[in-house]
């Protein structure tokens, strides 16, 4: 019985192999066409020559800076032996966008992108020093940088950064004496534009923007993405080190507005780990608390909400501070599947600090985020509910803290208020929600900002409602 078992399957293996032979035979090749290949060896449009990457497999058609790209025509097409595309020579093509041409060659095919790319000269980044951002006007083609009164003008040395492919004079990181305005002209092609560069040296700035850092090139990369906002957009505006503030070598006699975003990895979980987690704040809250009663306003966001608990914006109770607080880590933050948001406080709708924001589906929504941002979610706010340190409702919080509730999360937390100026104090403003984020460390595939401009949105009307 063993035998015919084992003789049978000797017998099925070879049935197989028999099989597989055949198939394999060269009666019994494939039709496909296999041997060609799809590249584009020349195009042009409207005789401009484009620029072939074989890598990226893309055609890149330079062209004069006002160039009208709606109808072009493919003057020349050239491609492989033996393929063909979607396009041909001879055709009009719109090129305000990228067009896709797709070669085939027998039964072979590669995809390309055609760009038709216009001269640019423009600057987007103008750094003094790698520390003082330039505000550029695009329009009037200025750019004014502010730096302390201290700084040697004779000799500052400017990072820019310009259009790709632009070269710029002077160069890019050579010494320029500063102490006149000067004309900085970027080249591209058939793109020229000058730009007139001003520095001013202020020993009495109008805002400053404050951290524990000797530079602001030292903070943390969210803190110093909100300061880099502010030296580019509000007028006569300068970092300090709290260190600066304790000494005094910055005259805030003229400071309008003083701004800390303090972001800690982790988070600052209430009163004693703000205390341990920022010694230097408090070094300096004696200093903090003359310019808060002499008028001077503050911005506080993130963890930096716990201050006004010590410089007596809530009376001398310094257990007022945030009792619900988190964060994660910069490195490993949380991916926002679809804009975060929270909610405008009932009757503030109106209040300045929420004007001209993107609006979404719920208007009564503080939208800052999209979807494909990473947000460290860190939240400093005040939790509302009978065991949570006196502050049964919204009315005992306004009462116990002498704050008004601007914003609220989706729970009725308090994530952003007002100490209102009142009796030659200056005015304060909280920002504690863990949607207030500055900086995403990377941004996922197809990544769109459209709600995220609300934070710059909300700190500009913050600026400009505190300085009043």
């Amino acid at each position: 019985m063993k035998t015919i078992i084992n003789n049978t399957i000797k017998a099925l293996v070879a049935v197989i192999f028999m099989t597989c032979f055949a198939a394999c035979s060269d009666d019994n090749v494939s039709n496909l066409q296999l041997s060609g290949d799809c590249s584009i060896e020349a195009l042009t449009l409207d005789e401009y020559e484009g620029q072939i990457d074989f890598n990226s497999r893309t055609v890149t058609v330079n062209l004069p800076e006002t160039y009208d790209t709606q109808a072009m025509s493919v003057t020349e097409l050239r491609l492989s032996e033996g393929a063909s595309a979607n396009i041909q020579k001879g055709q009009t093509v719109n090129m305000e966008g990228v067009q896709n041409i797709h070669v085939t060659n027998g039964d072979l095919f590669l995809d390309w992108k055609l760009v038709a790319k216009r001269d640019e000269a423009k600057i987007y980044s103008f750094i003094i020093n790698d520390v003082y951002n330039g505000i550029i006007n695009q329009d009037m083609k200025t750019i004014t940088v502010y730096v302390p009164g201290d700084v040697d003008l004779t000799s500052l040395v400017p990072s820019i950064e310009c259009s790709e492919g632009a070269v710029c004079q002077p160069l890019n990181g050579v010494a320029q004496d500063f102490t006149r305005p000067l004309i900085y002209t970027v080249t591209n092609g058939t793109a020229q534009t000058q730009y007139t560069i001003t520095v001013f040296a202020i020993d009495k700035p109008k805002a400053v923007f404050v951290g524990n850092a000797s530079t602001m090139n030292d903070l943390d990369p969210e803190a110093q993405a909100a300061c880099s906002w502010m030296l580019a957009n509000i007028e006569k505006s300068l970092y300090a080190s709290f260190a600066d503030i304790q000494s005094e070598t910055v005259d805030l006699s003229e400071c309008a507005v003083i701004w800390w975003h303090f972001h800690y990895d982790g988070g600052v979980d209430g009163h004693d780990q703000f205390m341990t987690k920022a010694p230097y704040a408090l070094d300096a809250k004696n200093q903090l608390r003359s310019y808060y009663e002499n008028g001077g306003a503050f911005f506080l966001t993130r963890y930096a909400t716990n201050l006004p608990s010590f410089i007596g914006a809530t009376g001398d109770d310094e257990w007022t501070t945030p009792n619900n607080c988190w964060g994660q880590n910069e490195a490993d933050a949380e991916l926002c599947g679809g804009p975060w948001d929270f909610k405008m406080y009932h009757g503030q709708s109106s209040h300045p600090l929420w004007q001209g924001l993107v609006a979404g589906d719920d208007p009564n929504a503080v939208y800052t985020t999209d979807a494909g941002y990473h947000i460290t979610n860190s939240t400093a706010q005040y939790h509302i509910g009978t065991d949570w340190g006196g502050y049964d409702n919204h009315e005992a919080w306004e009462t116990r803290t002498g704050g008004k509730i601007l914003g609220v999360g989706g729970d009725g937390s308090v994530v952003a208020w007002e100490y209102p100026a009142h009796d030659g104090k200056g005015g304060i403003i909280c920002i504690g929600s863990g949607c207030y984020d500055w900086y995403s460390y990377t941004f996922e595939a197809g990544y769109t900002e459209r709600f995220h401009k609300n934070v710059a949105i909300i700190t500009q009307n913050a600026f400009n409602y505190l300085s009043k």
